[in-house]
């Protein structure tokens, strides 16, 4: 890390976010997202930042790239930090913490977009999850306190609209998240 940049002032953790379907989220060295059941993997390893009051970004610890949902629903890495890259996180009654997009939400109720996870650790459509299901609620591991540098946000309205037509669940370099492979 260069010390030239601001200094860290943001308090976040470096945690792992054990899924109640039993699988911890992970983001592999080639960025894909899915659940691990190995407790002890590198790959689990997530940085949350606070970005907002009760928003974090999610990075992986190992690879560096952070978490997205796009427009349709699908999550990505990223390697830059991205207005998709933004979750609200809010503590369930059963102390599972639920992740939502702050961008998309379904139009016509509202209903938020949550990260999930199958009963088979593979990530779900955020459009397809909802908070009162076992596939949303994790449970934050913390191994650790640490302090951030705030993330630099890289617009991206005009990438935004060009794709409108295109189709692709991929923006920013993220990778799609395929659904049915391992």
């Amino acid at each position: 890390m260069d010390k030239g940049d601001k200094e860290p002032q943001l308090k976040g953790i470096v945690t792992r976010l054990f899924s109640q379907q039993g699988f911890y989220l992970q983001m592999q060295p080639d960025g894909t997202i899915d659940g691990t059941k190995d407790e002890n993997s590198d790959n689990t390893l997530f940085n949350l930042i606070p970005v907002g009051l009760r928003v974090v970004a999610i990075q992986g610890v190992k690879g560096g790239f952070y978490i997205g949902m796009n427009g349709e629903g699908f999550l990505y890495s990223s390697e830059m930090f991205t207005p998709e890259c933004k979750f609200k996180e809010s503590v369930f009654e059963n102390y599972y913490v639920i992740y939502s997009s702050t961008m998309y939400r379904q139009q016509e109720s509202g209903r938020a977009w949550f990260l999930g996870l199958t009963k088979e650790g593979q990530v779900m459509k955020g459009n397809r999850v909802k908070k009162t299901k076992p596939s949303s609620h994790f449970v934050p591991r913390p191994i650790e306190v640490c302090m951030y540098r705030e993330p630099s946000l890289h617009e991206i309205e005009e990438k935004q609209r060009s794709r409108k037509s295109s189709g692709t669940p991929t923006m920013n370099g993220g990778k799609a998240v395929n659904q049915d492979s391992t």
